[in-house]
């Protein structure tokens, strides 16, 4: 199954504004400010990061990352999320920034098949956003679920189940600060909560998002990963 993953560590450099954005000659301060906040956010371990291209339709600014759990080497979930900016605003966003975001997973059979799988998928999201302390208005987005049967060259592979998240929301500022780092981290928990990774426990004094802060002496719970994955994401 095809993942959404293939950015370039954050790390290895381009742009000021990361290779993922778009615009970046012409970017408003308010534009580098936040894409300056979702570079520096601390994800917990099991969580790569990496610039991807940026769409260059939907909005004037557009700065776009990718996402991947990893545990043991195991690819368990990955995923894609979008800032858009239209100084301007938008009057469907209801704002002048908004953010996209494809999130996916395997799952065994028997967990695909629950009925109220739609509605948990989009509660972990709306709860990661609440735990994280995110302002946020005009959520909207679709919970799907594809089932794959494999045939000729790809025969001898077994049948598998996806779960998939599409979501988008506005960020509201809190004053002057649209806080986009707690967004990301709430992002990333739901792709965590996709992998069947155990939530973080909420943010607590010591820590940033749930994840402790250097000498802090705070800990994170371990993460056994849960039975929803049959074989590495992107397996032939």
């Amino acid at each position: 199954m095809a993942g959404v993953n293939g950015g370039k560590p954050m790390q290895e450099g381009g742009s000021a504004l990361g290779e993922g954005a778009t615009g970046a000659d012409t970017a408003p301060a308010a534009f580098r400010a936040a894409v300056a906040d979702l570079r520096s956010a601390r994800m917990r371990p099991e969580v790569r990061i990496g610039d991807t291209p940026a769409p260059r339709r939907l909005a004037p600014y557009a700065y776009a990352l990718t996402a991947t759990v990893e545990v043991d080497g195991e690819e368990l979930a990955d995923g894609r999320l979008v800032l858009l900016h239209d100084p301007s605003g938008h009057e469907a966003w209801q704002g002048e920034f908004r953010l996209v975001s494809l999130s996916q997973a395997d799952l065994e059979r028997e967990i695909a098949d629950d009925p109220l799988l739609a509605e948990v998928g989009w509660s972990w999201l709306m709860d990661a956003l609440e735990q994280h302390g995110c302002r946020y208005a005009e959520p909207s987005g679709t919970v799907s679920r594809a089932y794959s049967h494999y045939f000729g060259g790809m025969a001898d592979r077994p049948s598998s189940t996806e779960i998939e998240i599409r979501a988008s929301w506005t960020p509201v500022p809190d004053g002057e600060h649209l806080g986009l780092g707690a967004h990301l981290r709430a992002w990333c928990e739901l792709l965590c909560q996709c992998a069947g990774l155990p939530p973080l426990p909420a943010p607590t004094a010591g820590t940033v998002g749930g994840v402790p802060e250097p000498g802090s002496g705070s800990q994170v719970s371990s993460v056994v990963p849960m039975p929803l994955r049959r074989q590495p994401r992107g397996g032939a």
